[in-house]
């Protein structure tokens, strides 16, 4: 059966008119290490802008499970032109640009054009190529780069020799990966059962069970979740307060189906397991949907209740993006407006530093293509304009 889901997303997402396209790069939040790209380290409670080039992307035009800005103490881009670009903290060599230096503004990686999409880890990188090579640098102790060892590199190194690689996504000192024939496929460190099978720290990719109907997965530090091309969403991992959906806070080591519906599209998590580990997710209908702790309003239900199985976010039916980090959230709708809510410690983006624990909108401008967030001691938010 074909994967209709980008396509009912694809729509729903092009309502808005900015829906991917490239732009310009803003961000706001914590700047340890010159993260937020701005030739220095003070911190930012409301957005300002990354340069003045227009030709960021956050998500690929066609196909937005493909993420081009990932963000762990450091960010990871893939331009429009394909280009790689890094910058924040390098100590392990994160960046990829052959240095343990850390860099306040972004640098390119190399001269190559056919990067795809990247994943930010703890302290490794790994991307996809368009040609599907697998390709991995920074720190490598736990074999989070699967390359079959535990040396660390400072420059991009291919994983492999496989073509078929489609998606990648971190879950800390892990990485998962989805091929091109659905399989889903995951590698690094082994903890309470995130990489969907025996705790066994791997240092190659090994596959999750046999299933070949796997879409898209994103990663936490001991849990994990994934969406199949029937729309139906599976967790596992560490489940102390509920945050894998379950309505239950049972351990899991192989996917479990949360529900039986089978219209959900993409889900996000916060890096961790604390300060408190939580997912949030949108359905192909445009809702979006929360569960796990919730000690800030992080869930943006109005509350500050721990919900063990998914909770509805208001009642908008626009949400296209959301994008779960540290205690809070940023999301973005199909007619090209921001949100933010849960920990204001670092701003929510419009100067505050108060807690919120129901969308607020960040601005007055409609015109997001697209966010993505990390953890970098607190956080740091991301978000494209369209030009």
């Amino acid at each position: 059966m074909p994967n209709i889901l980008p396509m009912m997303m694809s729509a729903a997402g092009a309502a808005g008119g900015a829906a991917n396209e490239p732009g310009t790069l803003w961000c706001w939040g914590s700047n340890n290490k010159g993260i937020l790209g701005q030739g220095n380290t003070t911190h930012q409670s409301s957005a300002v802008q990354v340069g003045a080039l227009t030709d960021w992307l956050a998500r690929d035009a066609s196909e937005r499970r493909k993420i081009k800005i990932s963000v762990g103490t450091w960010v990871q881009t893939v331009k429009n032109d394909g280009t790689l670009w890094g910058w924040g903290q390098s100590e392990n060599g994160s960046i990829g640009d052959g240095t343990t230096t850390d860099r306040c503004s972004p640098v390119q990686i190399g001269s190559l054009t056919d990067w795809d999409n990247v994943g930010c880890g703890t302290n490794s990188t790994m991307a996809v190529k368009t040609d599907g090579t697998l390709w991995g640098w920074g720190e490598n102790n736990s074999g989070a780069l699967g390359l079959g060892n535990t040396t660390s590199y400072s420059s991009p190194v291919q994983c492999g020799s496989l073509t078929d690689w489609s998606i990648i996504h971190n879950g800390g000192n892990s990485f998962f990966g989805i091929k091109t024939d659905g399989t889903l496929w995951s590698w690094g460190q082994a903890q309470s059962g995130n990489l969907g099978r025996a705790d066994e720290t791997v240092s190659s990719p090994v596959q999750v069970g046999s299933l070949t109907d796997w879409a898209y997965v994103a990663g936490g530090i001991q849990f994990t979740g994934a969406v199949k091309t029937d729309g139906t969403l599976w967790t596992w991992g560490y489940n102390d307060v509920g945050q894998l959906g379950l309505g239950n806070t049972t351990t899991y080591s192989s996917p479990v189906q949360v529900g039986s519906l089978t219209d959900w599209y993409e889900v996000s998590m916060n890096a961790g397991s604390a300060p408190g580990p939580w997912m949030c997710a949108t359905k192909t209908d445009g809702t979006l949907w929360a569960w796990g702790s919730n000690t800030d309003g992080q869930l943006g239900v109005g509350n500050t209740t721990d919900y063990s199985s998914p909770v509805q976010v208001g009642s908008l039916t626009t949400w296209r993006n959301a994008s779960a980090v540290h205690k809070s959230t940023l999301a973005d709708t199909t007619d090209g407006t921001l949100f933010a809510w849960g920990d204001g410690a670092n701003g929510l983006g419009n100067g505050a530093t108060a807690d919120i624990s129901s969308p607020v909108q960040v601005g007055s401008n409609t015109d997001i293509s697209g966010i993505n967030s990390g953890v970098n001691t607190d956080y740091a938010w991301f978000f494209v304009r369209a030009v």
